[in-house]
């Protein structure tokens, strides 16, 4: 859900709300009730609600245990591929 930052001119109450894009912008201010109360220009801010990759994978700061490679589903090792050769070759000629 997006935050918004409102301010108002007369007063000067500088608020941020939740807000869906599709709500209308909030026209009189909660603090004096004046109608110069407007969406401000900031940084894009979103706010992220439950579960999911956010909140399990990053908001910890990295805490998840990688999970180990080549290990497949049936708990089975699967062997390392090996990288493709530098040369057309292979590297089995003399020309380097």
């Amino acid at each position: 859900m997006p935050i918004y930052e409102y301010r108002c001119t007369d007063c000067g109450l500088q608020k941020e709300f939740f807000q869906k894009v599709s709500d209308a912008p909030i026209a009189a201010c909660p603090a004096c009730g004046g109608a110069s109360f407007s969406k401000m220009l900031s940084a894009a801010g979103f706010h992220l609600k439950g579960s999911g990759w956010y909140a399990t994978d990053f908001k910890g700061g990295g805490k998840a245990a990688p999970k180990p490679e080549g290990k497949e589903s049936s708990g089975e090792t699967k062997p390392a591929e090996s990288p493709a050769p530098a040369t057309p070759c292979g590297g089995s000629c003399s020309c380097h």
